[in-house]
């Protein structure tokens, strides 16, 4: 033992950092604030809380107990948000299920984690029907709906949502236990292999939600999140927790704005009419809003985005400053709670001009409170600090999954040296802002170089004409692997961009230096869409898949 430690009085409380905790504040700061669900139904936050309440006993009652996993099949909902409190703070363990997954995984992942109880919006009760039968854990289902009378076909439900919470008392005692049991579950996907589940305790993501509120609160001018914002996602409440911001959010008292499905005309609706200051995406979100606002005629000045998930395409962010957006990106993971960094701009370098900033709020940016990041080498020896010399991101935080749910080797292969791998290759600057190259798997080898795929995608999507664009390695029996970039025309001016277009666009970045002529690629496809994996990232295990060959 060193040093020593501190005498507590016998009747001093051990404050356990778990979830009830976070009501505290904003059931004394902002017992009337708004949680608004769509255009559909408005509550305060004591009414929240209440329903939080209401939810645990209606729980208890049906035969959950702690340590039990709870399954929520559900868009983006005010019954969501009460999940995420409910669910842990009795003791249980919310598992956000991925809907957008194939029906095969969406079975595996559920029966993975052991979920005894499902919460399913009737939206997705066809999908169940099908999966039922390899659920054998599954114990009882409840029917969440915005429609009067819910669609149940013929699965056998234990009651309606609503009907569950007016018959439940709101005085459910949610009791202390230790800040390290856990409190979620969700499954990332990789390019082999079933989904891998990812676990976090109380502590970890109480302590994520105040160094959120810090990391997003230290920025003097740009990108600041405050009590004052009015907050809505657009990244999936079943995806890393919509990047934690619910509980950051709940904690901070703001109003909240929930879009269920993501509809483009109800997005811009619900920022326009709601006030929305304060969301986040990713990059085909972004392109998505953007082009529904155009359609719309509806201005979204004052809106704060962070983009995360891919890289911020340059010419994706300069659209999005010339509407009115600050536009910034952030850097995580699924494994990593999410948030580990974000492109804050320094005060000194906000000097207006779009092409200047975007070179700050397309990076990964600079690493958040209490998070240890390196760019190291194969031998784990970090990297100079030169903006130059790329090595991988590797991790340290208070709250990292500590692991995959049980995948022991999976486990140690994250884990390897004591730091969570990210398999993100990076550089970073004196300043310490970090900017990806690519990821481990992505990075093209061709002609005894390495070529980033991140930075030929950002390059091409400059070009006029691109709305979207992918890059892959090919092989090739003479370089070993060449650059394949697949292309889809914007509507509007498709007649511009052409192959010798783009490749003569990217000719003068080689002849700058900037990129290798390697990086030049011989085949470029234009294709009609890219695919996207469940959560909006492009699938370029898919691409390979597809276009690997050629």
């Amino acid at each position: 033992m060193v040093g020593r430690l501190i005498q507590s009085a016998k009747s001093a409380y051990q404050y356990p950092l778990i979830f009830k905790q976070l009501w505290h504040t904003p059931r004394v700061q902002a017992p009337d604030q708004e949680i608004v669900y769509r255009d559909l139904k408005r509550f305060t936050y004591l009414q929240i809380r209440e329903r939080i309440g209401r939810l645990a006993s209606a729980l208890s009652k049906a035969g959950v107990a702690p340590g039990d996993t709870v399954g929520v099949l559900d868009w983006d909902s005010h019954r969501f948000l009460e999940a995420f409190f409910a669910i842990p703070m009795m003791g249980a363990v919310l598992q956000t299920v991925n809907v957008r997954l194939s029906p095969e995984q969406i079975a595996y992942t559920i029966d993975h984690a052991g979920a005894s109880t499902l919460l399913v919006n009737d939206e997705f009760v066809g999908l169940l029907e099908g999966i039922r039968s390899r659920l054998p854990k599954v114990k009882r289902l409840i029917v969440m709906s915005d429609r009067p009378v819910p669609q149940t076909g013929s699965l056998s439900f234990v009651s309606e949502y609503e009907t569950l919470l007016a018959a439940a008392s709101p005085d459910y005692d949610f009791p202390d236990f230790d800040e390290n049991t856990q409190a979620t579950t969700f499954y990332t996907t990789g390019t082999t292999g079933q989904p891998k589940g990812v676990y976090y305790s109380h502590r970890q993501l109480v302590l994520h939600s105040i160094c959120g509120l810090a990391q997003f609160g230290m920025a003097e001018q740009q990108g600041r999140f405050c009590r004052d914002d009015v907050y809505m996602p657009i990244t999936p409440m079943f995806h890393v927790h919509a990047w934690g911001f619910p509980w950051s959010a709940t904690l901070a008292g703001v109003k909240q704005v929930y879009p269920g499905r993501y509809e483009p005309a109800m997005l811009v609706k619900l920022i326009k009419n709601e006030g929305v200051t304060f969301t986040h995406g990713v990059p085909t979100i972004l392109q998505m809003l953007l082009d529904a606002a155009a359609s719309a005629k509806a201005d979204l000045k004052g809106l704060k985005m962070v983009i995360g998930g891919s890289a911020l395409p340059k010419a994706l962010a300069k659209r999005a400053l010339e509407a009115g957006i600050d536009i910034f990106a952030g850097y995580g993971m699924s494994e990593t709670g999410p948030l580990a960094a974000v492109s804050h701009v320094r005060s000194k370098d906000l000097t207006g001009d779009p092409d200047g900033e975007v070179e700050f709020r397309a990076k990964a940016g600079i690493a958040g409170p209490l998070v240890d990041l390196r760019i190291v080498d194969p031998d784990m020896k970090s990297v100079p600090h030169d903006g130059k010399t790329a090595g991988e991101i590797v991790l340290r935080s208070p709250w990292l999954t500590q692991g995959y749910f049980n995948n022991p080797e999976g486990s140690e292969q994250l884990w390897a040296g004591g730091y969570l791998h990210t398999s993100d290759i990076a550089t970073v600057d004196a300043n310490g802002y970090v900017h990806i190259t690519d990821r481990i798997k992505d990075v093209i080898k061709t002609g005894g170089e390495w070529v980033s795929s991140l930075q030929i995608e950002d390059l091409i999507s400059q070009c006029a004409g691109v709305a979207e664009v992918a890059v892959i390695g090919v092989k090739d029996d003479r370089w070993g692997e060449r650059p394949l970039a697949l292309v889809v025309k914007r509507a509007a001016d498709a007649n511009g961009v052409s192959d010798a277009a783009i490749k003569s666009h990217l000719k003068t970045f080689a002849d700058q230096g900037i990129i290798s002529k390697y990086g030049i690629p011989e085949k470029i496809l234009f294709i009609d869409s890219i695919p996207k994996t469940s959560v909006g990232k492009i699938n370029k295990k898919e691409l390979r898949e597809r276009y690997g060959d050629m």
